[in-house]
C-alpha cells in the first residue's frame, strides 16, 4: 500500500516510506522496529545499527534540513550529539516527506543521568553560535496545526485553543533571567541516551531554536516537580550540573503550564489511531481544566 491511499500518518504509512528511503539511500531494511511516533516516527534498522527519522508530514522539510545543520555544526564542535550516517545526502526525500539516518546508539534506551544532563546542556548553551541563522522559538506555532488534525471532541479542541490564546498573552510579558541564544528545544531525559562506550549523548535535534535558555531547562524540572518521573536528589544533580535552578523564576509557572499544554497537543496528534494515546489526552485535559495534579500523567 502506498503513502498515498492512507488518511492519516500512521506507522504503517511512515514504514512504507522508510523503505523507499532506505532503498534511495542504500540502507538494509531488514528488521524496521518503531521506537517512538510524534512529530517524527523514529525507527530502528539495520539491526539497531541505524536509527530512522521519518517527518509527519511534507511541511516538517525546512526543520528536517535545519537538524541536518545542526548535526553537522555540532560535529565540528565535538559536541556529544547524535551523528548523520554518512552513505547519503540527507534528508532523503520520500513522497515529500523527509526521512534522516542516524548512527544507532546503545541497544535499548540507556538513558544519562541528571546530572550528566545538567553539564551537557551547560556546554551546548555556552557553545559559540552555529555559522547559521535559527529560528526564534515560537513556542504555540505548532499547536494550531496540531488540534486541527487531532480526532479529539470539539469542546476539547475549543479548550485547548482558548488556554494557547491566554498563554500567549502572558508569554509575552515574561521577564527571563537568563540570556537569550540557542536551544536544544526539547531538552529532557528521553532525548540525552548513552553510547555503546556508555558516553551521554544528545539527540532529536530538529527543535533547535534560539530563545531564552529557561526553556531548555523546563522540562526536567517539571519532570521532577509536577510528574514526579525525577527524585528530589536527581533534580538537584541537574541544576548542580547546570548551575541554575529555573523553579526559582519568577516566570516559570507560565512556561510550566505552555509546556504542558504542548504535551498535550503534542499527544492529541495520536488520538484518533492509538486508543491509549486518546485515553491520556482526555485525562491530561480534565487535570488541566480541574486544576488537579499532574502526578497520574503517563510518559509516552
Amino acid at each position: 500500500m502506498t503513502t498515498t491511499e492512507h488518511t492519516e500518518f500512521d506507522a504503517d504509512a511512515a514504514a512504507a516510506i522508510l523503505r523507499k528511503a532506505c532503498e534511495a539511500a542504500d540502507v538494509d531494511p531488514d528488521g524496521i522496529e518503531l521506537l517512538r511516533f510524534g512529530d517524527h516516527a523514529v525507527f530502528r534498522v539495520a539491526g539497531g545499527h541505524i536509527v530512522s527519522r521519518v517527518g509527519r508530514s511534507p511541511d516538517r522539510l525546512p526543520s528536517v534540513r535545519r537538524e541536518v545543520a545542526v548535526a553537522e555544526w555540532l560535529a565540528v564542535e565535538s559536541y556529544p550529539a547524535a551523528r548523520l550516517v554518512t552513505a547519503a545526502e540527507q534528508p532523503v526525500v520520500v513522497e515529500g516527506y523527509p526521512v534522516t539516518f542516524w548512527e544507532g546508539l546503545a541497544d535499548g534506551e540507556n538513558y544519562a543521568s541528571t546530572g550528566e544532563m545538567g553539564v551537557l546542556l551547560r556546554w551546548l548553551h555556552e557553545l559559540e553560535p552555529p555559522p547559521f541563522s535559527l529560528p526564534l522559538l515560537q513556542p504555540f506555532d505548532k499547536v494550531a496545526q496540531r488540534l486541527e488534525r487531532a480526532a479529539i471532541p470539539e469542546a476539547t479542541r475549543a479548550y485547548l485553543r482558548s488556554m494557547a490564546d491566554d498563554l500567549t498573552a502572558e508569554y509575552a510579558c515574561l521577564q527571563f533571567a537568563l540570556p537569550a541564544g540557542h536551544l536544544h528545544g526539547d531538552f529532557n531525559v528521553g532525548n540525552v541516551l548513552h553510547d555503546a562506550a556508555d558516553r551521554p549523548k544528545v539527540i532529536d535535534l530538529d527543535g533547535f531554536v534560539t530563545g531564552p535558555r529557561e526553556w531548555d531547562l523546563m522540562q526536567t524540572a517539571m519532570y521532577y516537580d509536577s510528574f514526579g518521573w525525577h527524585t528530589e536528589a536527581e533534580y538537584a544533580d541537574f541544576v548542580a550540573g547546570y548551575g541554575f535552578d529555573v523553579r526559582e523564576w519568577s516566570g516559570y509557572s507560565v512556561l510550566r503550564s505552555i509546556r504542558e499544554l504542548l504535551m498535550v497537543t503534542w499527544l492529541s496528534q495520536n488520538a484518533g489511531t492509538n486508543p491509549r494515546a486518546a485515553h491520556e489526552v482526555a485525562k491530561r485535559v480534565e487535570s488541566l481544566r480541574s486544576g488537579g495534579s499532574r502526578r497520574d500523567w503517563a510518559p509516552f
